[in-house]
């Protein structure tokens, strides 16, 4: 089996395919909710999350350096040009099932000038560095998702636009996209 891709021993994957990055969204959903819920346990960390779906966007930002702790959560509604602070929980929870989305696809660089996201699949820019308490280093993740309801709505999206830089060799390894480092 291929990291991101189901196939069977006699299948040959197509290298311009693009690769599934559901296994990176099901590990970074409950370490960005242990985050959420259990602070105490992260030495440092800097996330910044931005999200848009259904028209909207849900902005997390927070940080954890010598000690103190920044954080700041905002969104729009749909159809809003205006910005609004958001409760914490009501952020992670937007998040959070963002990544519960059954498929998702990641940009491996940015976008072509003037290329936009089709805004009716939801897709999450998403950096985050964070050190555990004990832990001999810090991990750094930086990835823009698009997620979908499952993998055939996954691919049929990337054979409709095929001129978005999507990731078809996994681990990524960018300057600025990169899986865990």
């Amino acid at each position: 089996m291929l990291r991101g891709r189901h196939t069977t021993p006699h299948t040959r994957r197509d290298p311009d395919a693009p690769a599934l990055h559901t296994d990176l969204t099901a590990t970074l959903r409950p370490l960005l909710t242990e985050l959420h819920q259990s602070p105490e346990l992260f030495q440092t960390w800097d996330t910044h999350l931005e999200l848009i779906a259904a028209g909207g966007l849900v902005v997390v930002k927070s940080k954890r350096a010598k000690g103190l702790v920044d954080s700041l959560f905002w969104g729009r509604a749909p159809g809003s040009s205006e910005n609004k602070q958001l409760p914490e929980p009501t952020a992670f929870a937007a998040i959070d099932r963002f990544l519960g989305l059954g498929a998702h696809l990641a940009l491996a660089d940015a976008l072509p000038e003037g290329a936009v996201l089709d805004e009716a699949f939801p897709h999450c820019a998403v950096k985050l560095a964070y050190r555990k308490k004990g832990a001999p280093k810090a991990k750094v993740l930086s990835m823009i998702f698009i997620g979908f309801k499952d993998e055939a709505d996954a691919l049929d999206y990337a054979e409709r636009f095929p001129a978005l830089p999507l990731v078809t060799s996994r681990p990524l390894m960018g300057d600025k996209l990169h899986e865990w480092r």
